[in-house]
């Protein structure tokens, strides 16, 4: 079997009943029947469209080569270690906590969620909620479920296009409407919503009031010079940078950058905010990538470029 090379991934569009009609200008795919919250860019259903592996669902590249994508001593051998979207409020998300990778492992999955959001777009007044109001405890978080008022308890935040949002578990949270964001995660789907508006949707207050933590690190993060790029954010489950070039520059190395802690051996995911450029790994063909779209270097590649063809601006994710 020959050497996995940089392939790119097509998303797949989840709907939302607080999603969009319009995904303009990330996407020209156009919904149907339901609004779309999601772009899932690495999920198990996302599907190669380039390369010897096109039409492959992510999850079989996975099982087929989880050695040359992650490295041959990788500890991650149930799933994919991150899961990366794109998402689109149009309203109030619901208000949720996710679980710790101790009470994960507690219900039978390799590990818990924690996150990160990166604003690609807000408009003005856009805020989100990140944890709860000094001072409130748990018996007041039940009563404000019951009453219809837990809103009030929440700490809201406003954001900003460019601004990097941590968000560990146990973080009671929720995602307003005008902004979005880049969501980069522990690969797991453990959600416990506590609240929604008043919608008719099941709620999971046992799990969700265990998982809750009343004081978490969840907030903004200031980005760090990083040689040519900025580390936007490094946490104990994912390192997100960020890199910007001019029009039509010459390649950019990636294998010889002068990050000070440059990727080792770590699959790259590498995701294009705004423009357009080629990649290029050895003597394979350049890999094309524009705005919206994400290309995963396997940590097989040990050399690989990118070349602008106009103003481009990605976000590369490493787990960690």
């Amino acid at each position: 079997m020959e050497k996995l090379a940089p392939f790119r991934l097509r998303p797949w569009f989840s709907p939302r009943v607080w999603g969009t009609w319009d995904m303009q200008p990330w996407y020209d795919y156009v919904p149907v029947d339901e609004p779309i919250g999601e772009a899932w860019l690495t999920g198990d259903d996302a599907v190669v469209d380039s390369g010897p592996l096109a039409g492959q669902n992510f999850s079989r590249v996975f099982a087929n080569h989880r050695a040359d994508l992650l490295g041959p001593g990788s500890e991650h051998a149930a799933r994919f270690p991150l899961l990366m979207k794109v998402l689109f409020p149009q309203d109030k998300l619901s208000v949720q906590v996710h679980p710790d990778d101790s009470m994960a492992r507690e219900r039978g999955e390799p590990h818990g969620k924690t996150e990160c959001w990166y604003a690609l777009d807000a408009k003005p007044g856009a805020e989100v909620a990140l944890g709860l109001q000094p001072g409130t405890t748990q018996s007041d978080v039940q009563a404000a479920i019951a009453s219809n008022t837990l809103e009030n308890l929440l700490r809201w935040v406003p954001v900003h296009k460019g601004d990097m949002i941590f968000v560990d578990a146990g973080t009671v949270h929720a995602i307003g409407p005008g902004v979005t964001l880049l969501e980069t995660q522990q690969n797991s789907d453990m959600t416990y919503r506590l609240y929604d508006y008043g919608r008719p949707r099941e709620l999971h207050l046992q799990d969700g009031m265990k998982a809750v933590k009343l004081k978490t690190q969840a907030g903004k993060v200031e980005p760090r010079a990083k040689g040519s790029g900025s580390l936007l954010i490094q946490s104990s489950y994912f390192r997100v940078d960020r890199f910007e070039f001019p029009a039509a520059n010459s390649p950019q190395n990636f294998a010889s950058r002068t990050d000070g802690d440059a990727p080792s051996g770590k699959v790259q995911l590498i995701f294009a905010a705004s423009g357009s450029g080629a990649i290029q790994s050895g003597g394979e063909a350049p890999l094309h990538l524009q705005r919206g779209q994400l290309a995963i270097i396997p940590a097989c590649v040990s050399d690989w470029s990118i070349t602008p063809a106009e103003p481009l601006e990605i976000l590369r994710a490493i787990p960690q």
